[in-house]
């Protein structure tokens, strides 16, 4: 950054005959580091000349960034995904494997093509070749200036390096300003010479497009010498402009070209002191600064000798462009030579024109070593009839914010703009501190300089990465305060990658304690406070960001209070009180409403009360009640408040003794009013959880391995939870599988396999809901935190270095393979037996000499009660042939499964040798009664076969027998070629369930290059588990998976039951090994079931900037987003679906789609043609799908709609094209519309009516609906209510209302709710399906009647539908639904049957 946006030209003619140009000399560095020159060449091209980087630690913090780095630099089509050695036999995947002067090939897959280094390094001259610019790399924008700021300039004066003759004038378009990168590559074309680095005419190195756009206008192109000094005199090629807000003058029209042009010469004499040692080696330079502007920095140097010598006087002739009139000037030095140190005894200069003089006593050192360390210095000048502006000590007080890694060791530099100029660029190195910039410190420096006036902004620049959080400035002179808010991170890696920014004073962040003497003190006080207050509400608001999760509906909680050291229970006699533990069953509460920070806290235990403020006293009152309604007001130490949303400032409070604080509680020290929430159920198993280490930071694996604690909380953060056993818990990486969390030899990484080491108990902080996580193989140590976040095992300590956030991106479950939640144990019970009585009806079915088989499984699973976490031992014995393979056991129950569990010990090579039994010792949490395990190895060993002859479980307490009787080969050259099967219980000689030989059939597309080498994964999902991810690596065919090609596979598992989907995995090292798959099916030998799973997808895939290796399939046709290569002939009604997305900002959905087509003869669907997370229905996409609309007669309307599901579910649908594949009949039907539940009328269904061959379109009908809610105690409800219209002319489908016209809450006793839905005509109504889904407060409504009004061109109708029923599943018959028969119609002739009242 140049001191000022200046556009002032100068030039110097030295005078004496004193001294000589001095030498360029480098500028001094005060942290040197080991850095690495490298060369890097890409692979397969010997016509690209290579880069050369710099590799230091300040440069690059991770192999990943420079890999970032060489994919803007290296032209492959995927970016730097791999750097080999020249041969390309080995891979480098650590900074530390790269070695000084040597040279690598980057490319983007795992196939290295060598090339002729020698030929490679014979390199064109640059401005000839095109530097490489990656496409992957995000444009930086040009920023804008703040209102009443200048813009920055639209043109730049790019100078020589050490040549300020030879310049050019260029215009910063937006073609040129796509990357730094490439507007390097620009200025070398223009400069005819390489360009490698830019700096400011003072010589301070320019390292974004930022900090070139908002610059003075002017850079000096170097190459990879060092800067070299001297005049870049800017006037001629930049237009006039002011400092901000020195003048307002505006010249005649008829001068105003002379005035700007005109220039004036200055003599000035500088005189250095007489003291020891008070010459300098270093480059001095002067600005001079006016009331119109100021001049660029002016180097004074000569031609015969030496200067700025003891006791000197050096006189220079300058040329300054019109800067208006003087008042104050800038002495500085560059602090390069061996001894920069100067000691100024006085300047003068003399006007040569007008004859002015100014007189400058100095008498001051520029030196880093001396005085106040400064190396620049300003002085203010005397005008006849002007003020002198004083010279101002300005106290910088600089706050580092607290996230993790926030702190800097880079030096960072100032800017502060006023009324009257700015400072320039100044170093903050010395503060009152002993080290500077501090996570969470507040550092304090000195920074002198001729009086600002008001200060308007200030620009920061750091060399790393630092996260500030504010700046304030004192002014002594004028004694206000000016507070400049940034919180934000200056680093090339984080946020927006920016390293400098601007930051501007708020207009309630100036603080004036002169204005009125008598009120100094509590001005400033209150002052204080508006600024601490606005600290405080943007600490609450990231805070609510970050623990908003915890108050979705459904959820189930706990509130600790601190000052009681007790949890808050609700007592069935409506009492409430805070000294409940953990485990007390009325401390329990459930989310059953929500709304923004608004819930209802219900009672997990007595689900008719709910928390409640009536009054301002906490009671339990009646769930759904005015009172029962709470506002969750966060506090920047993550604890919570209760407020009454009926009357605000009524919060929930208890005393130290856990009681009920009334209105008369006066000692504030004895009160409390702050909550710890906690979540139940965090680390179920199968969870997915964040988790965080700061409001914004989490826990991330590094692609090294490595972890640390400053990863975004996004998906690469997740992490799966694996439940060992209560309060017992692994981590694996959701983004790199198989990858745990892990405490081991003094590391603590994410390279786990899953073993003891990543085996870590929770330990719940009840201080701040913070959690931590001690290794059980190593009792006592804790993943922590160091300060730049890398993770590492420590002591456990109250510090937030071991304390981690948890955030719940997916709930696991206690039962995973359960399909429903159950109230009651007596209705799981209930539910477990009809599944198992399902299950058995279907093996019966299969086989009926299996009928004595199924009697002995219900026997077995009805008698088999294990313990909640078991002990098991396992027995395995080897047959002729053994392993020396990693072996790996899942063990599947019917409430579970747990795995992968690894088969090791210590003398690992001693197991699993021929004809030996080896025993193992495992723990199984609750998965209920066994019936299936699968076993397999990795094939690492040199004997990759391996004869397993059977596999014995033995229950250590119960001492019950499992036999998993087999003799089967885990080989890819014996029998089926798989080193995994799957074994299922025998009990009483015969298999508890039959092993099942699935046939798989996969489909490679006829799309060009559709074929692959790459492994092929897949595995089979149904009612009761899956199949484990297999290799396909035994086909029918000699070569897999070729264009166009059928590959038949055996897949043996326990049987799954009925399919539900398959997954997808292909491992392609590069784009040429990508693989398009048409459609995989799956058929059961022995039955004629055969199911269709259809993919048309080229895997990998890449969605939102993230290459997808895995695709899940569903038996429902999911296309992507092209058009479908259909290769059979197309079946008897078969149509052709476009879905077209619009092209608006976020209208994309998360939600899955389905889609009703309605015939003359029938109604096709619900059709599901899939969900936004399978990568459809994206913004501005056209996704494409194949249904089948056999006999329904001629089609009349459609209606699509999604489920509402996911993180971003709103969708905006442009456009349906129905297409007859067979007889090319089809229909364009534009929506242009919202679907979503904050857009319009909030229906998430859109019906469109189509035209047939000689008929019109039904019209569309607006509905309007009244709801008469019952008058009887307890008939309101908050469940979801739907309705489904059916007239003569089909049906609206099932409709939610959501949206009442008339009131804010919906269905209150007594009341009458008017909605309305829009439907393609439904002819005459004969009735209505009105049903809830039993969510909120209390299960029950109380229906009275329905009536129905519609208008359309030709008539009106209104219909009654009485009901005056409960609709409750514990009142009347216990039904939530009811069909409505139409009793009355009233036409628009008035005639009706009955009244409507």
């Amino acid at each position: 950054m140049s001191d000022t946006p200046s556009t002032g030209f100068s030039m110097i003619h030295p005078t004496s005959s004193e001294g000589q140009v001095p030498s360029p000399r480098h500028l001094s560095l005060t942290h040197p580091v080991v850095a690495k020159r490298i060369s890097f060449y890409k692979s397969g091209d010997p016509q690209f000349g290579g880069v050369r980087v710099v590799v230091n630690p300040r440069s690059f913090k991770s192999f990943d960034a420079l890999l970032d780095n060489l994919s803007r630099k290296v032209p492959l089509p995927f970016g730097v995904r791999n750097i080999s050695t020249p041969r390309g036999r080995h891979s480098i995947t650590r900074l530390e494997e790269l070695e000084d002067g040597e040279s690598y090939l980057c490319s983007h897959g795992r196939k290295v093509q060598p090339v002729d280094l020698d030929k490679a390094r014979r390199r064109p001259r640059p401005w000839l070749s095109s530097r490489a610019i990656s496409t992957h790399a995000p444009p930086h924008s040009i920023a804008v200036a703040a209102p009443g700021m200048p813009r920055a300039p639209r043109r730049l004066v790019v100078f020589r390096n050490g040549d300020p003759k030879t310049r050019r004038a260029v215009l910063l378009s937006r073609k040129v300003t796509q990357s730094f990168e490439a507007f390097l590559q620009h200025l070398t074309e223009v400069m005819q010479r390489p360009v490698v680095k830019l700096y400011a005419p003072d010589g301070r190195r320019v390292l974004s497009l930022q900090a070139v756009i908002l610059g003075s206008g002017a850079v000096v192109a170097a190459g990879r010498e060092p800067f070299k000094p001297g005049n870049y005199d800017i006037q001629k090629y930049l237009l006039p402009a002011r400092l901000p807000g020195i003048s307002h003058r505006v010249y005649p029209k008829g001068n105003a070209k002379s005035e700007s042009r005109k220039s004036s010469n200055w003599k000035v004499f500088i005189i250095t002191s007489d003291l020891p040692d008070a010459g300098t080696s270093s480059q001095i330079y002067i600005i001079l600064y006016g009331q119109h502007r100021s001049s660029a920095p002016i180097y004074l140097y000569g031609t015969d000798g030496a200067r700025f010598q003891d006791g000197h006087e050096d006189i220079f002739t300058i040329t300054v462009g019109d800067i208006g009139r003087l008042f104050k000037i800038r002495i500085g030095h560059t602090n390069s030579g061996q001894s920069p140190s100067w000691h100024c005894k006085e300047i003068q200069l003399h006007n040569m024109d007008s004859g002015k003089q100014f007189y400058v006593p100095v008498q001051r050192w520029l030196a880093r070593d001396q005085e106040d360390g400064e190396i620049c210095r300003e002085f203010p000048l005397l005008s006849r009839g002007q003020p002198v502006l004083p010279v101002t000590i300005y106290e910088v007080n600089v706050a580092t914010g607290e996230l993790w890694n926030a702190g800097t060791t880079a030096n960072v530099y100032i800017s502060i703009h006023g009324e009257k100029g700015d400072t320039g660029s100044r170093q903050l190195f010395r503060s009152k501190s002993a080290f500077n910039f501090l996570r969470g410190q507040t550092d304090t420096f000195f920074l002198e300089a001729v009086h600002l006036g008001n200060l308007c902004h200030d620009g920061l620049g750091p060399g790393n990465g630092w996260f500030l959080d504010d700046v304030v400035i004192k002014d002594p002179t004028t004694n206000y305060e000016y507070t400049f808010f940034c919180h934000r991170w200056l680093d090339q890696g984080e946020d927006d990658c920016k390293i400098v920014r601007e930051l501007y004073a708020r207009d309630n962040s100036i603080f004036s304690a002169s204005r009125y003497h008598v009120y100094t003190f509590p001005e400033k006080l209150c002052f204080m406070m508006t600024r601490e207050r606005q600290k405080l509400e943007l600490k609450r608001k990231e805070t609510w960001a970050a623990e908003s999760w915890k108050f979705t509906k459904g959820n189930t909680l706990q509130f600790y209070n601190k000052l009681t050291g007790g949890f808050v229970r609700l007592h069935p006699d409506g009492r409430v009180d805070a000294t409940g533990d953990k485990t007390d069953k009325y401390g329990v509460f459930d989310v059953i409403f929500n709304k923004g920070n608004t819930c209802i806290f219900q009672s997990h235990e007595m689900r008719h009360l709910s928390l409640a403020l009536d009054n301002g006293i906490v009671t339990g009152m009646v769930s759904g009640e005015a009172t029962t309604e709470l506002r969750v007001l966060y506090q920047p130490n993550r604890c919570a408040l209760l407020e009454s949303a009926l009357v605000p400032g009524h919060t929930v409070a208890f005393d130290r003794q856990g009681k009920i604080a009334d209105e008369s509680s006066t000692g504030y020290a004895n009160l409390s009013k702050e909550f710890v929430i906690f979540v139940k159920g965090v680390f179920l198993n199968s969870a997915v959880v964040l988790l965080a280490t700061s409001l914004c930071q989490a826990l991330c694996l590094q692609p090294d391995g490595s972890c640390t604690g400053v990863g975004s909380q996004s998906e690469k953060s997740y992490w799966r939870v694996h439940k060992i056993s209560p309060g017992i818990c692994m981590f694996e990486s959701v983004k790199n599988a198989q990858m745990y969390l892990r405490i081991k030899d003094g590391r603590c990484d994410g390279t786990g396999t899953g073993d003891m080491s990543c085996h870590f108990k929770i330990k719940k902080n009840l201080e701040n809901a913070s959690i931590s996580l001690e290794s059980t193989k190593s009792p006592g140590l804790f993943v922590g935190l160091q300060s730049d976040g890398q993770a590492k095992p420590m002591v456990y300590t109250k510090d937030e270095n071991v304390c981690f956030y948890p955030q719940v991106i997916q709930f696991g479950r206690e039962n995973p393979m359960g399909m429903y939640a159950t109230p009651s144990q007596e209705e799981e019970k209930i539910h477990e037996s009809k599944i198992q009585k399902k299950i058995l009806t279907e093996s019966e079915a299969r086989s009926p000499s299996t009928s004595s088989t199924a009697k002995e499984v219900r026997h077995f699973q009805n008698s088999e009660t294990l313990l909640s976490v078991d002990e098991w031992k396992v027995l395995v014995l080897t047959g002729n042939t053994g392993a020396q393979a990693n072996v790996t056991l899942w063990v599947y129950g019917d409430a579970g499964v747990t795995g992968p569990i690894s088969l090791r010990k210590d003398s690992s090579e001693q197991l699993f040798l021929p004809g030996q039994e080896d025993e193992f010792q495992v723990e199984l949490r609750s998965i209920g009664n066994i019936y299936k395990i699968r076993i397999g190895h990795d094939g690492t060993s040199g004997q990759p076969d391996w004869n397993l002859q059977k596999v014995t479980m033995q229950h250590t307490k119960s001492k019950k027998i499992l036999d998993f009787a087999t003799n089967a080969w885990l080989s890819q050259i014996q029998a089926d070629g798989d080193d995994v099967c799957e074994l299922p219980v025998v009990k009483g000689g015969q298999a508890v369930f039959p092993l099942v030989r699935y046939q798989v059939d996969v489909y490679t597309g006829q799309l060009k290059h559709a074929e692959t080498e790459s492994e092929i994964f897949l595995c089979l999902f149904g009612e009761r588990g899956d199949s484990g991810l297999r290799l396909l690596h035994k086909s029918n065919m000699p070569v897999k998976f070729q264009r166009g090609q059928i590959d038949k596979f055996q897949v043996a598992a326990v049987s799954l039951g009925k399919l539900q989907k398959v997954l997808l995995r292909c491992e392609a090292s590069d784009k040429s090994q990508y693989w398009y798959c048409e459609k995989v099916i799956v058929r059961e030998p022995g039955t004629t079931a055969e199911y269709v799973f259809t993919c048309q997808r080229w895997l990998p895939f890449m969605s939102q900037g993230i290459i997808h290796s895995e695709i899940e399939l569903h038996l429902q046709e999911m296309q992507i987003n092209h058009q479908p290569k259909i290769q059979e002939e197309a079946n008897d009604g078969d149509w052709k679906v476009t879905i077209v997305t619009g092209d608006l900002e976020n209208a994309g959905t998360t939600a899955t789609v389905f889609l009703y087509v309605y015939g003359e003869t029938k109604c096709s669907g619900p059709i599901i043609l899939g969900s936004g997370k399978h990568q459809l229905f994206n913004p501005n996409t056209a996704d494409i799908f194949k249904i089948n609309l056999k006999d329904i007669g001629e089609i009349y309307k459609i209606r699509i709609g999604h489920d509402n599901t996911g993180m971003n579910p709103r969708w905006y649908l442009e456009e349906v094209i129905l297409e007859n594949i067979a007889t090319y009949e089809r229909f364009c039907l534009p929506v242009d519309s919202w679907i979503a539940e904050n857009e319009n009328d909030g229906d998430l269904w859109k019906e469109i009516p189509i035209m047939g061959a000689k008929k019109a379109p039904l019209p569309v009908v607006l509905y309007e609906i009244r709801i008469y809610t019952g008058t009887m105690p307890g008939a309101e409800t908050e469940s979801n209510v739907f309705i489904n219209l059916i007239g003569t002319r089909g049906d609206s489908g099932k409709r939610r209302l959501h949206h009442s016209k008339n009131n804010e809450i919906k269905f209150r006793r007594g009341q009458v709710d008017i909605f309305s839905i829009k439907a393609v005509s439904l002819g005459k109504l004969k009735k209505v399906l009105v049903s809830h889904d039993g969510t909120g407060p209390g299960n029950g409504w109380f229906l009275g009647s329905i009536v129905v009004k519609s208008e359309d061109e030709d008539s009106s109708e209104e219909v009654l539908f009485p009901c005056n029923r409960w609709l409750d599943e514990y009142q009347d018959d216990g039904k939530t639904q009811r069909e409505l028969l139409a009793e009355s119609s009233r036409s628009a002739g008035g005639q009706t049957g009955s009244v409507i009242s």
